[in-house]
Parts: structure tokens; C-alpha cells; sequence
């Protein structure tokens, strides 16, 4: 197996197990708190569906001359594999809450609890829900699979990449009765992100005429360096969120000071007009006893 074969089927292993990994949390929520059997017939129907539009497109792809699938194959890689890693890499700096297989169990389970109990036949919240789900998921290992398989013509390698990513986590999955909460989904995510941008600037750049120095070999170029570049902004947006947090403090400190000095200014100007006025009230005093001593002496009478 030549290195872009290895980095294609890794590619293909990696993202189809982060989207397996999220079908069968929300297959396992709505199985273990409904019906088993009603998710399984949605997960059997999603199946079906998928085989469908993969029978339909991956000929379709196939017959596409080369220069135009490399363009439209690269470009859809850009943008899906651009918004996975502007995803992962905000998570690595902490600016966006990773993503937990526990947590998302726990919503799911609440939602099938609070929608009400499940019918003595088939239960329609949980096959619509696993229908839902693994269709959805599903989709984007069948666009996974479709575009690199097809743009190297290695859909078979692509599939058995992908199958065997789905068995592994569904028999884990299924085994453990758990979501999988230790399968380092976020990390993964991030490495998925770099070889989807990666193959998308290989093949856009190769279908729209230009030539890439070592041929297929600058891939092992390529994603080193795209992988570096993304640690690089994790770091920098790790500094700027301190820095940024830093200067909030800061000013949040500052506003409280200004605020607790103008008050201590008001209560002091309060307390000295409050003591003039007592000054000023005393004296008053004073003249008022003097006036009225002054009244009551009276002077001799003249004869």
C-alpha cells in the first residue's frame, strides 16, 4: 500500500469511527429507554436508504473525468474539512465546549423519557430518532467514502476502511451498553479536519491544472504542515482568550474601584454638610437665647 493510499484509508477510518461513534450514542439512548426492537428497525430503514444513494452516485462520480472530480471533490473537502477544523481547534483552545458522548446521552435519554411511554408496537419516537440519526451520520461516511474513494478509484479501499470503523465502534458500543466517552473524539476530530483540508488543497490545486513538486509524495508535506499551523493558532488563540480575560479583570477591578471611591466621596461630602448644618443650627441657638435675654432685661424708666 503506497503512503496515499495509507493516508486514505486512515482518513476514511478516522471520520466514519467519529460519525459511528455519535450514531450509536443516540441508538443506544432511545434503545435502552424505549424499544429496541423500533430503534433497530430505524437503524435497518437509515441502512437502506444510504445503500440507495450510494448505488445512485458512486457510479455517477466515477464516470466524471478526472480534472473535473478532483476540482468539485477537492473543493467539498475544503469546506467540510475547514469547518471540522475551525471547530477543533476553538475546542483546543477552550473558546468552544468539547464535545461529550455523556452529556449528549443524557439529552437523549431525557428527551425519550419526556416523550411520553412507547407503544406495544412499533415505537415511532424511537425509530424516527434512530432513522434520524444514522442517517444523517451515515451520509457523511457515504460522502467520506464517494469522494475519496472516487477520486483515487479506490472506492473499495474507502469502504473497507469505513466498514471497519463502523463494526469496531458498534461492537464496542454494543458490548459495553455505554456511550463511549473515552474514545478521544475531539482529538480525532481535529486530525479528520487536517486530512480533509489536506486532500481537498491536493486534489482542488491537481484538477484545476497545477502540479504539486513530488507528485502524491507532497501530501507528506502538506499535512504536516497543515497540522502545524493548526496547533500554532490553538496556541496563539490560548494567548489572546488569557490576555483577553486578563484585561477584563482589569477593567472589571478598575470599575469597582472608581465606583467605591465615589461613594466614599458622596457618604464624606454627606457627613461635612451634615455636620454644617449642625454648626449652623447650634449658632442659631445661641442668638435665638441671647435675642431672648436681651428682651427680657428692660430698661429703667426715665421720670
Amino acid at each position: 500500500m503506497s503512503g496515499p493510499e495509507l493516508a486514505l484509508a486512515l482518513s476514511v477510518f478516522l471520520a466514519c469511527t467519529v460519525e459511528a461513534v455519535e450514531a450509536v450514542t443516540i441508538v443506544l439512548a432511545v434503545g435502552s429507554t424505549r424499544s429496541w426492537s423500533s430503534a433497530f428497525y430505524g437503524v435497518g430503514a437509515a441502512i437502506i436508504a444510504l445503500a440507495v444513494v450510494v448505488a445512485a452516485l458512486g457510479p455517477a462520480l466515477t464516470a466524471l473525468p478526472i480534472d473535473v472530480l478532483r476540482v468539485g471533490i477537492g473543493g467539498l473537502l475544503l469546506v467540510f474539512g475547514l469547518q471540522w477544523l475551525r471547530k477543533a481547534i476553538l475546542r483546543a483552545a477552550g473558546l468552544k465546549d468539547l464535545h461529550d458522548e455523556t452529556a449528549a446521552f443524557a439529552r437523549e435519554t431525557n428527551a425519550a423519557r419526556g416523550a411520553g411511554a412507547p407503544s406495544s408496537g412499533l415505537d415511532a419516537f424511537s425509530f424516527v430518532v434512530a432513522f434520524k440519526g444514522v442517517l444523517l451520520e451515515g451520509l457523511e461516511v457515504a460522502f467520506v467514502v464517494l469522494t475519496f474513494g472516487a477520486n483515487q478509484h479506490r472506492i473499495g479501499l474507502a469502504a473497507i476502511a469505513a466498514v471497519l470503523a463502523i463494526a469496531l465502534v458498534v461492537g464496542v458500543g454494543f458490548a459495553a451498553r455505554a456511550p463511549l466517552a473515552r474514545v478521544p473524539e475531539n482529538a480525532m476530530k481535529f486530525a479528520v479536519g487536517v486530512m480533509l483540508t489536506s486532500f481537498g488543497m491536493f486534489w482542488g490545486t491537481e484538477g484545476a491544472g497545477a502540479s504539486w513538486p513530488g507528485a502524491d509524495a507532497a501530501l507528506l508535506v502538506i499535512i504536516p504542515v497543515l497540522l502545524a499551523v493548526s496547533l500554532g493558532m490553538v496556541v496563539l488563540l490560548k494567548r489572546t482568550g488569557a490576555r483577553s480575560s486578563g484585561l477584563a479583570y482589569a477593567g472589571a477591578r478598575s470599575e469597582a474601584t472608581r465606583a467605591g471611591g465615589g461613594a466614599a466621596a458622596e457618604v464624606g461630602g454627606g457627613a461635612r454638610a451634615d455636620s454644617s448644618a449642625k454648626a449652623g443650627t447650634g449658632r442659631t441657638g445661641a442668638d435665638t437665647q441671647a435675642e431672648a435675654g436681651a428682651l427680657t432685661r428692660t430698661e429703667p424708666k426715665r421720670v
